[in-house]
């Protein structure tokens, strides 16, 4: 399908295009934008309320700052889209977040305009402050933009930045895009703060006066610019405290202003290029804003899918027979099953209940399921803390987030033996998001640490269980539950629980010459493979090793006294992982099979559908039955 832009839009392939528009047709040039944004994303998918948020802000920029020459930082880069089409890469955009196309985030290898990659949030203040220092350090005369969302900004890394922004010196300026979301609702007393900088009146009719007050005192020879900073904020803090916090950081606070007001926008941005110091714009925004549908539920229109632009239907495929849950929903629904019986039982998640479904508990019971924001260090710690105290928490974590957090997860959590459950959700390859949002390296920086144990289910059942058993009260380790995005393969699955014994694996069948262990879902390709290896003679035994910490020692041991070829399967990097494990087994041993190993490459593996990634990695059904051929001397007829 053809995707027309509007008329100013298609003449502008750089920023130097649309310099070259008259600001009397910016307003214009934004509406094409916004537009062209909601008919790319409604059929191809993506990401789509929060770039429709700061389109006005986007051109501003570009329209101000000699990009690429000056820096812009986009924190996260779901807000990106806007800047992505207006720097050359607007008729490449029908193919963003698809294999082989352009990424969903902001990166370095694909464009000289995205000065920084991105993916997770909090990062932008930090990066484009070195930019800025080096910039200083070289006598460029070059600017840095940081652009983070109130979501983002309350991650710990994010104040870090601040406070050092205060005293380096630097010419860094920071833009606070406000719209009280991040995927979900903000939470949190920074929340609280910026609504009340936002909607004080008494602030705001101040704020507009200040400058123009400021600029009718007398100037003599003793008044510099450091007095007339301390008359600025002494003359704010008469009328309002609001914006201390940033201005405590030695940081310049300009704001709040209306983020959808071009020409106000093109005027601040000119005026802040030329104030030297560290600074910050606070502009007020609607995630979603142009498309009425988004602005009225943010959250689910945060990456809603295909839908008609039109009446704004979600576009599902249509399935005749019941389709398996989401490994995510068994988690979200059996977590409160369980809590209900046990009112030790908390959850925790930094910023992800709708992504988690951790919102199901936070629903039933609000008194024991908390959003702690953008804050996975604090989740893992608030977690090691409740445990202290006798309560099962279940830090409810994405598998890439978790990387975050790792030093909490050692010192507060492994050292002191502390029986927190980590539920990493989208754990292996995630799809679309590609590499900043894979989960491949749990396993591997688990694995190495003291007291874990370190779980996979291979179906939804198994995933119950396997959270059933963590919260019993024989176990007194922290207990890693890693599973993958999307659907299960278990229909039937609110099966009653069982408990399941800490590091035993499952024989799922015998076979002859050749054994197949698998962990985690995964397993479900290898009995597909197994099915399809039938008509060639083929019959591999499948073990589901399930525990890849501690290992079944005893289901190993029958493993290698009866094959003398093995190949192990994971969503994982290989590097480290359950193969790893096993080979260390081997060797520990003296055993002399031959392994090939299967999981995610020792390289990094861009976006793509989880089909696609499945099959490039090479452990997919096909690949998995190619491997078994290869490893038994078989002539390999799979189309590759």
């Amino acid at each position: 399908m053809h995707i027309e832009a509007g008329p100013l839009l298609k003449t502008i392939d750089s920023p130097e295009d649309l310099k070259d528009i008259s600001r009397e047709k910016l307003h214009q040039v934004c509406d094409e934008l916004r537009h062209y944004i909601i008919d790319v994303v409604s059929v191809h998918g993506g990401h789509f309320a929060a770039s429709l948020g700061v389109v006005e802000l986007s051109v501003a920029l570009h329209y101000v700052y000699n990009t690429p020459y000056d820096q812009l930082v986009w924190d996260v880069g779901h807000q990106a889209y806007g800047h992505k089409i207006l720097t050359g890469r607007r008729d490449e955009f029908i193919s963003n977040r698809k294999y082989n196309g352009l990424s969903g985030f902001p990166k370095r290898t694909e464009s000289e305009y995205d000065t920084f990659g991105v993916g997770h949030s909090s990062t932008s203040i930090s990066a484009a402050l070195g930019m800025s220092m080096a910039a200083k350090y070289k006598k460029e005369n070059r600017k840095s933009v940081a652009i983070i969302g109130d979501g983002s900004m309350t991650a710990g890394m994010a104040f870090e930045a601040m406070n050092h922004a205060g005293v380096a010196d630097s010419d860094v300026l920071i833009i606070l895009n406000d719209n009280c979301m991040s995927i979900d609702p903000n939470v949190g007393a920074l929340k609280e703060y910026l609504t009340d900088i936002s909607t004080s009146p008494t602030y705001n009719k101040f704020r507009d006066e200040l400058w123009q007050l400021m600029g009718k005192l007398p100037i003599g020879k003793t008044f510099t610019r450091e007095m007339a900073s301390k008359v600025e904020a002494g003359l704010k803090g008469v009328v309002s405290k609001s914006s201390n916090l940033f201005e405590a950081l030695q940081l310049r606070y300009f704001g709040p202003i209306d983020g959808h007001n071009i020409s106000n926008l093109v005027d601040t941005l000119k005026d802040l290029r030329e104030i030297p110091g560290p600074k910050i714009l606070h502009i007020l925004t609607v995630k979603g804003k142009g498309y009425a549908l988004a602005e009225k539920d943010q959250t689910k229109w945060h990456a809603p899918g295909l839908f008609d632009k039109l009446t704004g239907e979600i576009i599902k495929k249509k399935i005749e027979t019941p389709q398996p849950p989401k490994y995510q929903d068994v988690f979200g629904h059996t977590i409160v099953e369980l809590a209900k019986t046990n009112p030790l039982i908390m959850g925790i998640t930094p910023a992800m209940p709708s992504g988690s479904s951790l919102k199901f508990m936070m629903e039933a019971m609000p008194d024991r399921a908390f959003d702690v924001g953008i804050c996975e260090q604090h989740a893992v710690t608030l977690s090691a803390g409740l445990a202290t105290q006798g309560i099962k928490a279940f830090c409810n974590i994405y598998s890439t987030f978790m990387q975050r957090a790792y030093d909490q997860v050692i010192h507060d959590v492994a050292l002191q033996n502390l029986p927190v459950v980590f539920c990493l959700d989208r754990a292996g390859l995630v799809g679309e998001d590609g590499p900043t949002h894979h989960g491949c390296y749990d396993i591997a920086f688990f694995r190495c640490i003291p007291n874990m144990i370190i779980a996979a289910p291979m179906n939804e059942i198994e995933l119950r269980n396997l959270m059933y058993t963590s919260q019993l009260p024989s176990i007194q380790s922290p207990f890693v539950i890693r599973y993958p995005r999307g659907e299960g393969v278990t229909i039937d699955w609110q099966k009653p629980f069982e408990a399941i014994t800490i590091g035993k694996g499952r024989k799922l069948k015998d076979g002859k010459e050749i054994a197949i262990l698998s962990l985690g879902h995964p397993g479900n390709f290898a009995q597909t493979a197994i099915r399809n290896l039938r008509d060639e003679g083929i019959d591999p035994a499948h073990y589901d090793i399930r525990f890849v910490k501690p290992l079944d020692e005893s289901l190993l041991h029958e493993v290698f006294q009866n094959y003398d070829k093995i190949i192990t399967v994971e969503d994982a990097t290989v590097v480290g992982g359950m193969g790893s494990a096993i080979l260390e087994f081997m060797n520990e041993h003296n055993y002399h099979s031959k392994i090939t190993i299967l999981g995610i490459p020792d390289s990094i593996v861009e976006h793509g559908s989880l089909k696609e990634l499945y099959h490039e990695c090479h452990y997919d059904a096909l690949a998995i039955a190619d491997a078994v051929k290869a490893l038994l001397g078989k002539q390999i007829m799979s189309e590759v």
